[in-house]
């Protein structure tokens, strides 16, 4: 993913060390600071609450022992009340395992577990690991050390898949090209929007692509095209101080105006007035509309 202008403060040593990709703070995103956009994934333990966490546009409050796992480029927002709660959060960088490395699981994977708020039934177990792991990332640097950090975060996102319990059936025809399309979609989506782009890459047909997508969203094959493109062109107005045509043109819009109609067809406001709205308000941007056809 290419670097970002952020408008949000970071908060301190928010990034994983270079020499294990594995690291603990607080926040990754400082709370109460504007919306910005995650460069890793982070682990995101509650044990004392409430807080408020806008991740993608969309609204949680956390209580005590809550985790949430956001990904890297998504749109993070926090707001905590007086005195602030207690959080440990676990960062990684993206790519340190591979699609097969752990059973049932690829953590690059951008709908994988832990999307929405999990109620721990044994936060202090979660807790107890957060803090070892915490403190072995502050030992010495070397490469035992990164491979226990390694394997400890390994076995937090095995805990987290075995409680999220939303991997749907794998032997499952369509959700397994449903999966593709996403994949692949994840790669193409600032340089295409046509279907049949995907389906040629996939080697099916739209009718195979629409009836998987149908049948694990709800949503048409072009209408998942179109969200992930209107998710991306939210998460650039809201987090970067990039112009309104520069974000349009990283996502394939030659023409402002062409962008403009197309994100006031997606989210019911033209450009400007989404980042106005982002501007003045904490947490209370607008979702994406959800069109019939």
């Amino acid at each position: 993913m290419p670097a970002l202008i952020h408008r949000a403060e970071r908060a301190p040593s928010s990034e994983p060390p270079e020499w294990a990709g594995v690291g603990a703070c607080a926040l990754p995103v400082a709370a109460g600071s504007a919306t910005g956009l995650l460069e890793c994934h982070a682990l995101v333990l509650t044990t004392t609450g409430p807080m408020h966490a806008d991740v993608d546009f969309t609204a949680h409050l956390a209580g005590p022992g809550t985790l949430l796992w956001v990904r890297p480029g998504q749109a993070v927002h926090f707001e905590t009340g007086s005195p602030p709660p207690r959080t440990a959060t676990v960062v990684f960088r993206p790519g340190l395992f591979g699609p097969e490395e752990l059973p049932g699981l690829f953590p690059d994977d951008p709908d994988g577990p832990g999307r929405t708020p999990l109620v721990l039934p044994d936060p202090e177990v979660f807790r107890a690991a957060f803090d070892h792991l915490a403190a072995d990332a502050a030992g010495p640097p070397g490469r035992i050390a990164a491979a226990l950090l390694r394997h400890q975060l390994a076995a937090l996102l095995l805990r987290i898949h075995l409680l999220a319990g939303d991997g749907g059936d794998p032997a499952n025809v369509e959700r397994r090209t449903f999966e593709r399309f996403r994949r692949r979609l994840e790669e193409g989506y600032p340089h295409s929007r046509r279907v049949e782009d995907y389906a040629a890459e996939l080697g099916c047909s739209v009718r195979t692509l629409t009836r998987a997508s149908l049948a694990v969203t709800g949503r048409t094959a072009k209408q998942v095209v179109d969200d992930r493109v209107a998710l991306q062109a939210r998460r650039l107005l809201a987090a970067t101080d990039l112009s309104v045509a520069e974000v349009g043109r990283s996502l394939g819009f030659a023409e402002p105006t062409n962008f403009g109609r197309f994100f006031h067809r997606e989210t019911g406001l033209s450009p400007g007035h989404f980042r106005g709205g982002s501007t003045e308000q904490s947490g209370g941007i607008p979702g994406q509309r959800l069109p019939a056809d």
